[in-house]
């Protein structure tokens, strides 16, 4: 490796760590305003948004521990635990959907929910857009599937803002919990390319 190569791997390795700690401080703050948003406006989206975020600060810090070391087998232990997490998103979106729709359960009206998802929402993209970008330049399979596991906290906060604004906005309840099962389908596939696809 040139000296040109070494200092162009150090920047995209800065830029990883970057991405990663951006992504858990967003985490930590949106667990704090989530909690907030759910409880007053007693919406289970809400807070099983604030779940999802639990899961995205474990996948940044696994990331993170990956990042930190080298070797196939560190990788391999990274994008399992990755796996595992995607696993716990997709049960926790199948049971929630289901629970919501079966009870019939009617949210209050949140702008600070909405507004928060929405901001969260560009937030999540932009990052998942970036460790996209930085783990393919450094080929780093983990730091690629966990752009994916923002991707998806994005996905989901988008769900939950359209299933928000159609409450407030034409009392459909149901918006929500139906755009779940969608990322639902989307966790199951990244489970399975993670513990069953060729890296």
């Amino acid at each position: 490796m040139t000296t040109s190569d070494d200092t162009t791997a150090k920047a995209l390795l800065r830029r990883g760590f970057a991405l990663e700690y951006v992504t858990l401080a967003w985490n930590v703050i949106g667990i704090v305003v989530l909690a907030i948003a759910a409880i007053s406006a007693r919406s289970v989206a809400l807070a099983g948004f604030g779940l999802d975020s639990l899961i995205e600060i474990g996948a940044s810090t696994v990331v993170i521990w990956e990042l930190s070391g080298t070797g196939e087998d560190r990788q391999r232990r990274a994008l399992r635990l990755i796996g595992a997490g995607f696993a716990l998103l997709g049960v926790y979106l199948l049971v929630q959907s289901t629970l919501v729709l079966a009870t019939g359960f009617h949210p209050q009206h949140s702008t600070l929910g909405i507004a928060w998802t929405a901001i969260t929402a560009a937030v999540m993209f932009a990052l998942a857009t970036g460790k996209a970008r930085t783990g393919t330049a450094l080929n780093n399979p983990v730091l690629k599937t966990e752009g994916r596991v923002t991707m998806i906290d994005g996905l989901l906060a988008a769900a939950v803002l359209f299933g928000l604004v159609l409450n407030s906005a034409l009392g459909w309840w149901w918006a929500d919990p139906a755009a779940g099962y969608v990322l639902v389908f989307y966790a199951a596939r990244e489970v399975r390319e993670i513990f069953f696809g060729d890296h």
